[in-house]
């Protein structure tokens, strides 16, 4: 039986796993195991079968074509130095499996084209140099600087494929980049809705600033990117009209909400501006911190956002009578391995259908459609 060497490897490092590990696991050589990577060798039925059962995905998965690896340096990790190659190699296997659904899906829909700017940095860039890039965004869009309602929907309808970080890897955090012209932004699903806003509008920094051969790497593109995804969730402008010059930690929790945004990174926002004095800034944090807002949003009712895209398709597919199940199938995934990377983004799916989930706000653009080609 014809096997994709380049699915046996996406597969094992999509579990996390060594040679060893694997051969340990199905009690397979672990030279022979490394040459069927290589394609240097066939493996029998029974022993695809037993790296199937292993890896935790149908053996038809390992007969279809080949598929290119993503490129380590094509993604940009929050702490790359602490993050084990393992676990780099897990994301990026998980980022081409969300790709096979993507093509899947753009094969048979018309979705929004790409329509990211591409917008260089100064050699030497300034925080305010980064903060500008963001407004020009806002207004290439065709944005007030009114706070941004939903911003999946808004990466949606300008072209954006957003999947889920899957579970295991989440240590690594969100991320984002280009497949062939077309920009992902994986996120954590697992966040508060505060908080996954907030790293959406971080990773399309980066799909703005950090791309191309020369692209930044690093703390420093993580600084960028962070600065970028204040100002354009949080826009000098309307954050200057709200009054909040030395603002209390009651008065920043209640103004969070006007920017869906978390108490820290509103409290980070002022501190930015000069609202805050340093001193006033530390205060805040600490007493913010006390209360539980450091890493979550006590008494927030805000709800997670999810795909606009992935719950239209899906949608059309229950009309169809086939469901998600058209996909599975033809990606040749396993339900489970299916829900990894629509988690928290569309409904919960099981064996192809689908249980409510809550609405969340409104589009930035209700025309945005997906039709069936």
């Amino acid at each position: 039986m014809p096997v994709s060497p380049s699915r046996l490897t996406l597969a094992r490092k999509l579990r996390g796993l060594t040679l060893a590990e694997l051969g340990r696991m199905t009690d397979l050589n672990v030279q022979t195991i490394n040459r069927w990577e290589k394609d240097h060798q066939e493996p029998s039925r029974e022993s695809l079968e037993r790296l199937a059962e292993a890896l935790l995905l149908p053996v038809e998965f390992f007969t279809q074509p080949d598929v290119d690896p993503i490129p380590a340096d094509a993604v940009s990790f929050r702490a790359l130095s602490k993050t084990p190659a393992f676990r780099r190699d897990a994301v990026l296997a998980a980022g081409r499996i969300a790709c096979e659904i993507a093509s899947w899906i753009a094969a048979r829909y018309r979705l929004p084209e790409a329509d990211v700017p591409s917008l260089n940095l100064p050699s030497k860039p300034s925080l305010h140099d980064v903060e500008t890039i963001a407004l020009r965004v806002r207004s290439q869009w065709g944005m007030s600087h009114k706070p941004i309602p939903n911003m999946v929907h808004l990466l949606e309808a300008h072209g954006v494929r957003v999947f889920s970080l899957v579970q295991d890897v989440r240590d690594v955090d969100a991320f984002s980049l280009y497949v062939e012209k077309t920009p992902f932004v994986f996120i954590d699903t697992g966040k508060t809705a505060e908080r996954q806003r907030f790293d959406a509008a971080h990773e399309l920094g980066h799909l703005v600033m950090h791309q191309g051969r020369e692209r930044l790497q690093g703390r420093e593109a993580e600084r960028q990117a962070d600065r970028f995804a204040a100002a354009f969730l949080m826009p000098r402008e309307d954050v200057l009209a709200q009054n909040l010059r030395n603002a209390t930690p009651d008065q920043l929790i209640q103004a969070s909400r006007r920017w869906r945004v978390s108490a820290m990174a509103l409290t980070h926002r002022l501190g930015e501006l000069g609202l805050l004095t340093e001193w006033g800034y530390r205060s805040a944090c600490i007493d913010l911190g006390k209360r539980g807002y450091r890493n979550s949003e006590p008494d927030s009712d805000l709800v997670p956002e999810s795909s606009q895209v992935l719950e239209k398709v899906f949608a059309h597919l229950r009309t169809t009578g086939t469901g998600v199940k058209a996909i599975i199938n033809s990606v040749k995934l396993t339900n489970e391995e299916f829900n990894r990377h629509v988690f928290g983004l569309a409904r919960t799916l099981t064996l192809g259908t689908a249980a409510k989930a809550k609405k969340t706000s409104r589009p930035d653009r209700e025309h945005l459609r997906v039709v069936a080609t």
